[in-house]
């Protein structure tokens, strides 16, 4: 009887390895594909929403009732609304719509419908969303109406749209020309806070610079999260002692490549080596150099800054 059971213990698992290891029919990997599409378009589209939300609090608690004004199209949006009196929410609308429309070409359909729909949110909730006003002070007023203008700015650019145009054209004509999308950003701005200063007063173009650091300081912290990952190149003559280290002593992974020493005339036949690479946050990097010199303090680090990663042993990002 015991032998009976054993045998159809044995069957069950076998056609259950079995199962496990054929390949996926079409219809099978079909549902898989809907099934990751359809959460991290649940995921997006609420990074998305609670950016608006974030922007347009912003703009409403802050910005909007005391005349600042901030960078971008967002910025010039701003300007407008004061001299003519056109709603922002309209503005906001039409300046940006040629921006998207040249981001079909120039990233992609899915991210210039998107950046469409989220246009239209944001005008929408910045017209009919009351928000209170919080403070009249210049200072909170630049520096929190920038901190939240710019939370809803990145959270929309993690949830793969973008309610400011401008990085759009940044792209576009980095492409076109030899300017990196930094410099036609940085000009872009320095034209709209040279206008506010002509238009306006000094002051309220110094408030909104100071208003744009904060809010590109936000976005760069909410893109790329609060750990900044460091991709360290490893070549040493005791590297299996450093791998063990680096997993053992850190608890991270890594990755060997088969290399050569590339120091030798011309002729000399080069020693091969393995070179170790792993990936790290910045916090750990002092002690990772700690653990390295334990073993060979004349090993060659090559270290470089990584803007994301994702899987492995490494931990996944906040908001990601």
């Amino acid at each position: 009887m015991k032998t009976f059971f054993q045998y159809i213990i044995n069957e069950v698992v076998k056609r259950k390895l079995k199962r496990n290891n054929s390949p996926l029919t079409k219809f099978e990997k079909e549902v898989i594909h809907t099934k990751v599409e359809f959460r991290h378009l649940i995921r997006d589209s609420f990074f998305i929403l609670l950016g608006i939300i974030s922007a347009t609090f912003g703009l409403k608690g802050f910005l909007l009732p005391n005349a600042f004004i901030d960078g971008g199209v967002t910025g010039i949006s701003l300007i407008i609304t004061e001299l003519t009196e056109i709603p922002l929410s309209i503005l906001l609308v039409v300046i940006n719509f040629p921006f998207i429309i040249m981001a079909f070409s120039t990233i992609s359909k899915q991210f210039a419908v998107r950046s469409i729909l989220a246009i239209f949110l944001l005008a929408i909730f910045v017209h009919f969303v009351p928000f209170p006003i919080i403070t009249e002070d210049k200072l909170l007023i630049a520096v929190f109406g920038g901190f939240f203008l710019g939370m809803g700015i990145g959270l929309a650019i993690r949830g793969g749209s973008v309610i400011d145009g401008t990085e759009v054209l940044a792209v576009f004509i980095s492409r076109k020309t030899s300017m990196t999308i930094g410099d036609v950003i940085l000009i872009f701005n320095i034209i709209i806070f040279g206008v506010a200063a002509y238009v306006f007063t000094m002051e309220i173009a110094l408030y909104a610079i100071l208003t744009y650091l904060a809010a590109s300081k936000t976005i760069d912290f909410v893109v790329s999260g609060i750990e900044e990952y460091v991709g360290v190149t490893i070549i040493s003559d005791r590297n299996e002692d450093i791998r063990l280290a680096i997993i053992e002593n850190m608890g991270r992974g890594c990755t060997i490549y088969s290399g050569k020493r590339g120091f030798g005339k011309r002729g000399d036949i080069l020693k091969e080596t393995d070179i170790l690479y792993t990936l790290i946050t910045r916090l750990e990097l002092a002690k990772l150099h700690t653990e390295i010199d334990k073993i060979d303090k004349e090993a060659f680090i090559v270290m470089h800054s990584i803007k994301d990663a994702k899987g492995g042993m490494i931990k996944k990002r906040p908001l990601k």
